[in-house]
């Protein structure tokens, strides 16, 4: 179970460090629910905006803090993350990803982040 979480997520940290909202936002059902720290959105293409919005040089460090299998194609996993910036402070923050198998495999149908 971790394995699939982590695999995911490296594959979402390496977009983000890349700066590839296209990329990071393939990591998502066409569906997901994506709460970052703007307004929520719904969808890849909204998960793209958020990310194309991002400064260049953000980069998230993160620690799987629990995981839970919510059913045989879906997990549930906790993380503290610190999202770093070229020029400003880190932001630290609380993530909650939820993970579906699909036809595609494991892409992530929810993302919520909250301030520490």
């Amino acid at each position: 179970m971790n394995d699939i979480l982590y695999d995911v997520l490296n594959q979402w940290k390496s977009a983000i460090d890349d700066h590839d909202p296209q990329r990071a936002a393939a990591l998502f059902t066409e569906d997901a629910i994506f709460q970052g720290l703007h307004p929520y959105g719904v969808g890849r293409a909204a998960v793209a905006e958020y990310y194309e919005s991002q400064p260049i040089g953000l980069s998230p460090q993160y620690k799987l803090l629990e995981t839970r299998r919510l059913a045989d194609d879906t997990l549930l996993g906790y993380l503290a993350v610190d999202f770093s910036f070229t020029d400003r402070p880190v932001v630290p923050v609380n993530l909650s990803v939820i993970l579906h198998r699909t036809g595609d495999g494991w892409l992530i149908s929810h993302y919520q982040v909250s301030r520490v």
